[in-house]
């Protein structure tokens, strides 16, 4: 099997798990409805939070076991094959009126399988030769597409039954275990530090801190977007979950096409530029979405805050594996993920704090500020992990 094909599986198995995802967001509100709770941000925060942190818990835990066992795919089938399973659970819990509490336990056992199943596909994709950028590049999208595509077709899912998104959620989580067997592991091979071991050869890499606060603050952004988004377009434009998941494409569709290219061209020209640039552009783009008075004009600026995420994201994961050690990668992409779902995370929590208590407007100004903030600060630090050897270290080859 050629690497482009290897490649190739890898970034779809990334699309089905983040596009299985997705899918569940642009109906939130009516989801915990039939759920028995009621249709407000109040209920939607716990129900997407309850995934997330059972990503954070077990993101880590998923990448050192399988640094320890120098095996990928077998974890990553499992973690897929038990998010199915959760997402069927739902369905089985809808009719017979939940306690909300069994509904968030399930939710946070669907995050801690599915968040290894991502983590893992990822790594293995920066096991690949052919330059991290390049493959980090297919990974933003699958990424991209992933949600770009999960939104619209989850929004119309819902207009057939609630239940639809999950059942499709389920079967897609299944496809993706039976993909991932196809491709080579391609995990290193020889003697294989304990689970201890790795979890400590990574804290010995204080580099990592960089990429890893702009992976919070990115995915913050991500999930203030995922609650606040959806409330904020429903309740001040008027949009039904179809509408707001094509206006949730409206960013994830350049974020998905941009990657790619954007992954290819830090290869060449080091990440600093596009980690730096994107992130101030990200955060610009982001308050205008808040500031917008209609939906049309928030359609347009959704499509610039798309585009200054394709530029910053595939360069920071890049950097992650320029950092990470050969025998720890998977551990390292496994914390990047957690700092990442506790973004994600944090975003949900306080944006939805932030709307409540202040409104949507002064959310929106929080979140885009803090992705502004956070280039200027750390520019001098991602300067000096910037290689004197240019983009030769960024990996290289064909693939």
């Amino acid at each position: 099997m050629t690497v482009r094909r290897e490649r190739a599986l890898l970034a779809g198995v990334v699309f089905v798990v983040l596009f299985a995802q997705v899918l569940l967001y642009p109906g939130v509100p009516q989801l915990v409805a039939a759920l028995g709770q009621p249709s407000d941000i109040g209920a939607g925060t716990p129900f997407l939070a309850a995934e997330f942190a059972g990503v954070v818990l077990f993101a880590a835990v998923w990448g050192a076991l399988s640094d320890s066992t120098g095996r990928r795919t077998p974890f990553i089938a499992a973690g897929a094959l038990g998010g199915a399973v959760a997402y069927l659970v739902l369905v089985a819990l809808l009719p017979v009126d939940p306690p909300f509490l069994a509904v968030l336990a399930v939710r946070f056992l669907q995050g801690a399988a599915t968040g290894g199943a991502f983590s893992l596909a990822v790594t293995m994709l920066l096991d690949l030769p052919g330059g991290r950028g390049r493959n980090t590049g297919a990974a933003g999208i699958a990424i991209g597409l992933g949600t770009a595509m999960g939104a619209p077709v989850g929004g119309r899912l819902y207009d057939v039954d609630v239940r639809a998104p999950l059942l499709v959620t389920a079967l897609l989580f299944a496809v993706a275990a039976l993909l991932v067997l196809r491709v080579p592991d391609r995990a290193p091979s020889g003697a294989r530090p304990s689970v201890l071991e790795t979890f400590a050869s990574v804290r010995r890499r204080p580099g990592l801190l960089v990429p890893y606060a702009f992976g919070l603050v990115d995915r913050t952004t991500a999930g203030f977007f995922a609650l606040v988004g959806t409330f904020f377009f429903q309740t001040e434009f008027g949009l039904d979950p179809g509408q707001t998941g094509l206006l949730l494409g409206a960013f994830f569709a350049p974020f998905a096409l941009l990657q790619y290219p954007f992954g290819v061209l830090s290869d060449r020209v080091g990440r600093t530029l596009p980690i730096a640039a994107g992130s101030l552009f990200f955060g610009l783009a982001v308050v205008g979405v808040g500031l917008s008075p209609n939906a049309t004009v928030a359609a347009v600026v959704m499509v610039l805050v798309g585009a200054g995420g394709a530029l910053c994201a595939p360069a920071t994961l890049a950097l992650v594996g320029d950092l990470a050690g050969v025998d720890d990668r998977g551990t390292a992409v496994g914390g990047f993920n957690i700092v990442g779902s506790l973004g994600f995370l944090l975003g949900i929590v306080a944006g939805g704090v932030l709307a409540e208590e202040f409104g949507y407007v002064a959310a929106f100004l929080v979140v885009g500020g803090a992705e502004m903030l956070l280039a200027v600060a750390l520019l001098p630090a991602l300067l000096g992990l910037e290689p004197d050897e240019g983009r030769a270290a960024f990996g290289s080859g064909e693939g």
